[in-house]
Formats: structure tokens, C-alpha cells, sequence
């Protein structure tokens, strides 16, 4: 028995969910938020009732387990896309580096002897704050993240000074450089 599958998906004013033959569309009545569109999975049928969505297993077998919990989580995903929304914040640290914004792409100074571009995706938001604070925001939770993760390899921090993209709850553990491992070895060696 699935425990995320079985959980019913309650349905917030404003958003209307209709099931057709192959496909979930999840739509918001702001016509600037979109709607999004979740395939159905083999093993798994979907009700409306009274503004509740319920997810019910019809198959047997793992994968048909699996893809309940799976399409009950990408449903209850695209219907808090769609109301409020999902964000992710990196902060790029270092002497130089700054992001500005050029209409709706990036243009990201990180230690390159060129400026790198970086185009939003269709249903993609940035917002930079201080020439160091990049927020991304949309409505498709796998979008934002995917997009934070790519520019986030653009210049991952690395563990001397932290320099590059790092989330904003994200620790960096830091290592000691060159000077306090030989100040300890040095002590030792000419006595």
C-alpha cells in the first residue's frame, strides 16, 4: 500500500482539474500561470469528486505500486506550481562575479575570460538581487530545479574559498589550505 498514493489531493479554488483519456491537465483560472499537463501511468486511475482528487491503483505488480505514488505526487506538484508557485535561490560568491539580466536571459561573469549566457526556458522566471543573489521561479517544480541545477554547473563553489553557485540552505564544507597544513607539520620537524 502506497502511503503518498493513498492520500487524497484536495483541489483549491481556482484551479480546475480535468481527467481525459491518457493525460491529467491541471489548469489555473489566471490565465498567466498556464496549465500543465501529467501523462497517466499504466496501474493507475484518477477521480474528481467534490474538489477532491483520488489516485487508485488498478494494476498489480511494482511498477504499477510504484507509478501510483509517483503520478499522485507530480498531480499535488502541478496544483501548488499553479497556486503558488516554486523557487529556487543560488548565490554566487566570489571577488568579480556578478549576474545581470538582459531582458529574460542571463548574462554571468564567473571567472571566464567571456561573459556566459544563459537563456530562460519557456515558463521560467529569474530574478537577481544584488549582482549576487539569482532567484528562479515557476510553476513546474522538476523545470525549476533542473534549471537551478544547470546553472549551478556552470561554477560549482569549490571547497577553498567557496567561489561559484551555491544554494541558498546549502552548506559548502570548507577545506584548510596549503598555510595551515604546513604551519602544523613544520613545528614538529625542526626540533
Amino acid at each position: 500500500m502506497s502511503k503518498i498514493g493513498k492520500q487524497p489531493i484536495l483541489i483549491p479554488s481556482g484551479v480546475t482539474v480535468t481527467v481525459d483519456a491518457g493525460a491529467v491537465v491541471v489548469e489555473s483560472e489566471k490565465s498567466e500561470r498556464g496549465k500543465i499537463t501529467i501523462p497517466l501511468l499504466p496501474g493507475v486511475a484518477v477521480a474528481v469528486e467534490n474538489g477532491v482528487l483520488q489516485c487508485t491503483l488498478t494494476g498489480s505488480g511494482k511498477q504499477a505500486r510504484s507509478n501510483w505514488g509517483t503520478l499522485r505526487a507530480l498531480i499535488a506538484n502541478a496544483v501548488v506550481g499553479l497556486t503558488k508557485g516554486f523557487e529556487k535561490t543560488l548565490i554566487l560568491e566570489g571577488v568579480g562575479y556578478r549576474i545581470t539580466k538582459e531582458g529574460e536571459h542571463l548574462s554571468m561573469t564567473i571567472g571566464f575570460s567571456h561573459p556566459v549566457k544563459y537563456e530562460a526556458p519557456p515558463g521560467i522566471a529569474f530574478e537577481v538581487e544584488k549582482n549576487s543573489i539569482l532567484k528562479i521561479k515557476g510553476i513546474d517544480r522538476a523545470l525549476v530545479g533542473q534549471v537551478a541545477a544547470g546553472i549551478r554547473a556552470l561554477k560549482k563553489p569549490e571547497p577553498y574559498k567557496g567561489k561559484g553557485f551555491h544554494y541558498s540552505d546549502e552548506v559548502i564544507k570548507r577545506k584548510a589550505g596549503k598555510k595551515a597544513g604546513a604551519a602544523g607539520g613544520t613545528a614538529g620537524a625542526g626540533a
